[in-house]
């Protein structure tokens, strides 16, 4: 905290400094609801120069004194102008009313309309609720993590496979954030829709480079959402119901205008179908899913607001008792937003996470429970000095405490109506991690706009806890790494006790030339670091994968990217393309031995390798903002690769999740103001698989050999998908509005691979045949109707 309260003397030195100038500051909000508005420009007409609002809508601009227009924006409402005489600081506060005329051209963002030319951040997506729900999804869902895999960078292992792989990082390599809670698991039913109810949501924000340092902790990207803060004018119900799951939202103020509340919940509803089945198994199985977010928004005064943020989500599966597994998120977060003064913007929050998994069986006479969780505390305090209209100051104190429990399993045996019970544990591992950041966004002139920034990062792996020895302090045997090895012995250390500590910088830099009105050139450069590995050998996660803390013998993970890029407009920026190139060099990254043992193993580390890797590639976007036709079309060319000692004989291979080329195109056209239709395609290079090099016999059983990691593809992916919107009832003219959605996804009914294993058959054990695993074999078409009332 001291470094806190030193950088906050030096702000005050500043303040001191400026007191001949004034500063004008305030919200910008949504005159229909009432909620703050993330990135709204306010502009300085005269001097040409303004700023953004931050995530919870407040702006600051310190001037010299003198009459000025101001003026207040956000794309698709309309402007607020004033004239002010600014004498002395002032606080002023203003509500953007929709635009109609807009209203209808714009759906890609609500940004500023030249946003990708003028601002300094480069590789970054960001996503509108409005648009999300038009892109044809599966069973109509809107769905923000199938949505960001639209995008240039972004592209995942194949369909029915959890969470999303961004420019070469493996899925625990992404910071998922709602409301600053992390979220562990991104995905609900193994894969098929995301865990982030859109109605629920007002933001989402993906950075896959240049990311700024009051991010840390993965090594790829951060996904920044967040949830909405409730109506604070007025009642507003939204929801939908559809063929295998509903949906309903309810938003209100609770005090009008000070205190409001959003509740949103999920759940579908496949599992009533299941008596129907002639199949006993199936008749009496489960299978749904179901999420619960909740807010409260307090606005105390001009300087105090209270956000109190949760959410609960769980999936479940039990065929009959023959096997069962659940697993699902919980995370709360409380924030405070203080005003120092009306240049120091601070936000302090307290947050909690827990991601718990489990399987099991309970079926004649046996019953097994395997059950693991990773759970975290943390604390953080944030603050921006907005010192001038050239120069914002970003800095704050970051801590965590985890506990890792990689596993505990119980089973129960009936035998000759004697009960035995076994049950094993591996040992739980706290760890704590620290971080703290100072960043400046500085204008240099009008066309040279600078972003840097450093932060230091610690991690400590701590007890109780035992840790195993080994010979030469080596868990894998250079010399033979497929032999096991044993420990020679093991040291206690007692609560608290801290067993290894990890610290380093990342530094952060990003720039942003701008050539002319229409074009500019940006450069970016981030180091991060990641303490926390996900641990699975499967091609794509499963809910009983384990996270492990890095010590003794797993070093945190390091990745250092560059990028380049030039960003052009054309027609008045309705129309926004990129070019972007990027390299990324990964340290100490986690990788597994051939047929690895990692559930329920205490001596995890001889299990595992250490190896390095690479990612480079080149992203190519072009995309219409307005218009009755919107949406883009993106190309990734891309290479990633991984290198360890003992895998391969030492020569680099491609990652499970490389994919050369991915092409993306999203298009939805508005046939009139109240139907619009929209169509998805996508293509990717397959996906890296392990064929056999040959086959081996062993007590009678014919089996495959495998020794080429990776040296081999499945066939290319590609679908279509379209969908239609009809309005119904507008909710502007009526108090209940109805809109239908209908649709098909994977229209041409391609029978994607997601996977092709091999086995001999018992008749001819001599012939080891292929076998095609597709997720969607079929046509899958959807209608669901939403309504809204308030």
């Amino acid at each position: 905290m001291k470094h806190l309260f030193g950088i906050l003397l030096v702000l005050m030195a500043f303040t001191t400094m400026s007191q001949n100038k004034a500063t004008i500051s305030g919200y910008v909000k949504d005159g229909d609801s009432g909620e703050g508005m993330i990135s709204a420009t306010v502009l300085v007409k005269e001097l040409t120069q303004g700023v953004s609002t931050n995530e919870y809508g407040f702006y600051s601009l310190t001037l010299e004194p003198g009459t000025y227009t101001i003026e207040w924006s956000f794309v698709g409402f309309n402007t607020v102008s004033e004239t002010i005489d600014l004498k002395s600081s002032i606080t002023r506060s203003v509500e953007l009313s929709f635009s109609d005329q807009m209203l209808n051209e714009v759906v890609i963002t609500g940004e500023r309309e030249d946003e990708a030319l003028t601002s300094v951040e480069m590789s970054v997506e960001k996503l509108d609720m409005a648009q999300v729900k038009k892109i044809p999804q599966l069973l109509g869902e809107a769905d923000i993590i199938r949505s960001i895999q639209l995008l240039p960078g972004v592209t995942t292992v194949g369909e029915g496979a959890t969470g999303f792989n961004v420019r070469g990082g493996n899925i625990d390599q992404n910071l998922i954030l709602l409301d600053e809670s992390p979220v562990f698991s991104s995905s609900h039913l193994f894969g098929f829709f995301s865990v982030f109810n859109a109605d629920a949501i007002k933001d989402a924000k993906l950075y896959k480079g240049g990311i700024p340092a009051k991010f840390g902790g993965r090594l790829s990207s951060v996904l920044d959402i967040r949830q909405k803060d409730g109506n604070m004018k007025q009642l507003e119900v939204t929801g939908g119901v559809g063929l295998l799951f509903s949906r309903l939202t309810i938003e209100a103020p609770i005090i009008k205008d000070k205190v409001s509340f959003i509740v949103s919940g999920r759940r579908s509803y496949f599992d009533l179908f299941f008596p129907l089945a002639p199949n006993e198994t199936i008749k009496d199985s489960k299978l749904f899913f179901y999420d619960l977010n909740g807010k409260i928004n307090w606005n105390i005064n001009e300087k105090n607001r209270l956000y109190l943020s949760a959410y609960n989500g769980n999936d479940v599966f039990d065929l009959n008792g023959l096997f069962n597994t659940r697993w699902g998120n919980q995370t709360a977060s409380l924030r405070w937003n203080h005003l120092f003064s009306d240049k120091l913007f601070s936000n302090f929050t307290a947050v909690f996470s827990d991601y718990k998994y489990n399987l099991g069986a309970d079926n004649n006479g046996f019953a097994f429970d395997w059950q693991a969780s990773i759970r975290n505390y943390s604390g953080k305090a944030d603050f921006t000095y907005f010192l001038n209209p050239k120069n914002k100051i970003e800095f704050g104190w970051h801590n965590t405490y985890y506990q890792f429990a990689p596993g505990a399993a119980e089973a129960n045996f009936e035998v000759n109506d004697q009960v035995d019970t076994f049950r094993f544990a591996v040992d739980e591992i706290p760890a704590f991690e620290t971080a703290l950041y100072l960043s400046n966004e500085q204008k240099i002139g009008t066309r040279l706009t600078l972003a840097y920034g450093l932060r230091w990062s610690g991690f400590a792996q701590i007890g109780p806890g035992t840790v195993y020895e080994y010979p030469n302090d080596q868990p894998v045997d250079p010399d033979n790494p497929t032999k096991a090895v044993s420990p020679s012995d093991s040291t206690v250390y007692g609560s608290g006790d801290i067993v290894r500590s990890f610290q380093g910088p990342e530094p952060r830099f990003s720039a942003n030339f701008q050539i002319d009105e229409v074009s500019s050139v940006k450069a970016s450069y981030n180091r991060m670091r990641q303490y926390i590995h996900l641990i699975s050998n499967t091609t794509a996660a499963t809910p009983v994968d384990i996270y492990m803390p890095s010590g003794r013998y797993i070093q945190p993970a390091l990745a250092d990217q560059v990028g380049l890029g030039y960003f052009r407009n054309f027609f008045n920026n309705s129309y926004e393309s990129s070019v972007e190139v990027y390299y990324k060099k990964f340290q100490n990254l986690v990788d597994y031995k051939d047929e690895a043992e990692l559930l329920l193993n205490n001596t995890l580390e001889t299990e595992l390798f250490t190896g390095n890797g690479q990612a480079y590639g080149l992203e190519v976007q072009l995309k219409k903002k307005r218009g009755d036709l919107t949406g883009w079309v993106s190309y990734t060319l891309s290479r990633v690769e991984r290198e360890v000692a003992q895998i391969n004989g030492g020569d680099p291979y491609p990652a499970n999740w490389d994919k050369t080329h991915d092409i993306s195109l999203v298009l939805s056209y508005d046939i009139t103001k109240r139907f619009n239709v929209s169509t998805n395609f996508a293509y990717m290079t397959g996906r890296p698989i392990t064929y056999p090099d040959g086959r081996f016999q062993w007590g009678g059983i014919t089996a495959p050999l495998y020794t080429n990691r990776n040296g081999a593809r499945t066939p290319a992916y590609h679908r279509l998908d379209i969908s239609g919107y009809w309005n119904l009832r507008d909710p502007e003219t009526h108090k209940l509005g109805l809109d239908l959605a209908f649709g098909a996804y994977n229209l041409y009914a391609r029978k994607n691979p997601y996977s092709i294993y091999f086995q001999s058959s018992d008749a001819n054990p001599d012939v080891t045949q292929a076998y095609q695993l597709s997720i969607y074999a079929t046509v899958i078409p959807y209608v669901t109707l939403n309504f809204k009332f308030k």
